[in-house]
């Protein structure tokens, strides 16, 4: 049995998709794939114009439990004065500043 998107369904995802940013968007699109069931993925990049990369990660997220966080270690170098971050405290000021951390579940 073939899973068909309405119109009106395909508007409401792609738009919900698209105010969403980051892991909250990545856990959307693996959620909604997964209740498309086999074939999700392929129909959300050809019907939704999802990227599978991206769903495939949120399923890894969702599955895990462990909520990737892009370009941490990046932001910590651009703040990085010559000494060496080896404490945690100052690594979480660091974020914190930059607005990046972000509580997992």
């Amino acid at each position: 049995m073939a899973i068909v998107l309405t119109d009106s369904l395909k508007k409401l995802l792609i738009g919900t998709a698209s105010q969403l940013k980051g892991a909250a968007k990545r856990k959307f699109m693996a959620q909604t794939v997964q209740g498309l069931g086999l074939g999700g993925q392929r129909l959300a990049q050809s019907e939704l114009g999802w990227n599978r990369d991206t769903i495939r990660k949120g399923m890894r997220e969702l599955e895990s439990g462990i909520t990737c966080i892009e370009r941490t270690w990046a932001i910590l170098e651009n703040h990085w004065n010559g000494s060496i971050l080896d404490e945690l405290e100052k690594m979480i000021i660091i974020l914190e500043k930059t607005c990046l951390l972000f509580f997992l579940e």
